[in-house]
């Protein structure tokens, strides 16, 4: 049971960010974090594919694997089974869609932002599916794959993008928001019937992802106004460490001008000193 995706093919994505009626995907320019990560996913790939002896021990180290609890509590999996395969089919469409996918977003956030959502939504779906394994839902097996994080951005692009036509295996033609519920509704009806279903295991990771996709998006909101908040806070207190030395700077003159520079403590004259080369810096400025 790997982490095996849909029979899904998008056509061309446009990198525009607007979601209306006329909006559709076209060959996309590639953007540095997608580059890499297809350059990493296809060499890791061919690695596994064409040396089998080594890629039964990467697999063995780096995929999700809770058939104990050591392994499960190996939480570097969640990250490193994102960049392995099974087969070329299954890398290939992984790789088709974050090319086709990726740039969108990774222009929307920029590259780092980008990179963390991708990794993220990717370890969700990696601990949705060996927590549901320990509470007996599910079987182990070893689970490899970017679907988690594919399926991530394609509910991030669901709700950014609602309306922006995809067409699938290149023909049928379907808003991206229903896309992305039709693939979370695939996902959850496995998950009910595991018994049913060959791939439960991957549509946990495709749940998984597609949840924290979903949720990273409808929490931009609330996460820009705690960062402006924050800022805002940092700013007042600095602000006010400035008025209170200034104030204090102000007391340590008048007592320089009534007394002289040698009536100041030592504690006086460190403050003095460290106003003076501030006001010099500023000067060079």
């Amino acid at each position: 049971m790997g982490l095996y995706d849909r029979d899904y093919t998008q056509s061309d994505f446009e990198p525009q960010f607007r979601s209306g009626p006329y909006a559709r995907m076209s060959m996309p320019k590639i953007t540095p974090v997608v580059k890499w990560l297809l350059i990493i996913n296809v060499a890791v790939f061919l690695l596994t594919f064409l040396i089998p002896q080594l890629g039964a021990l990467i697999f063995h180290w780096f995929s999700v694997f809770p058939v104990t609890l050591g392994m499960t509590l190996q939480l570097w999996r969640q990250i490193t089974y994102q960049f392995l395969h099974a087969n070329p089919w299954h890398v290939g469409m992984n790789m088709l869609v974050l090319y086709f996918f990726g740039p969108m977003l990774e222009r929307l956030w920029g590259s780092k932002k980008f990179l963390t959502f991708y990794l993220v939504c990717g370890a969700m779906g990696g601990l949705l599916y060996p927590f549901l394994v320990l509470v007996g839902w599910l079987g182990v097996a070893p689970l490899v794959g970017a679907s988690g994080s594919i399926l991530g951005m394609l509910a991030a692009g669901g709700i950014l993008f609602p309306n922006m036509m995809v067409y699938v295996w290149g023909v049928i033609p379907v808003k991206l928001r229903i896309l992305a519920i039709i693939f979370a509704a695939i996902s959850i009806i496995s998950l009910l019937r595991p018994d049913q279903f060959t791939n439960a295991g991957g549509e946990a990771a495709h749940l998984g992802g597609m949840v924290a996709g979903a949720v990273y998006v409808f929490s931009q909101s609330w996460r820009d106004k705690f960062r402006l908040k924050q800022r805002s806070g940092a700013w007042e207190k600095k602000m006010s460490t400035e008025r209170n030395l200034q104030v204090e700077l102000d007391r340590i003159l008048e007592k320089v001008h009534n007394h002289g520079i040698h009536s100041l403590n030592s504690k006086e004259k460190k403050i003095l000193r460290q106003a003076t080369r501030t006001e010099q810096m500023r000067n060079k400025l």
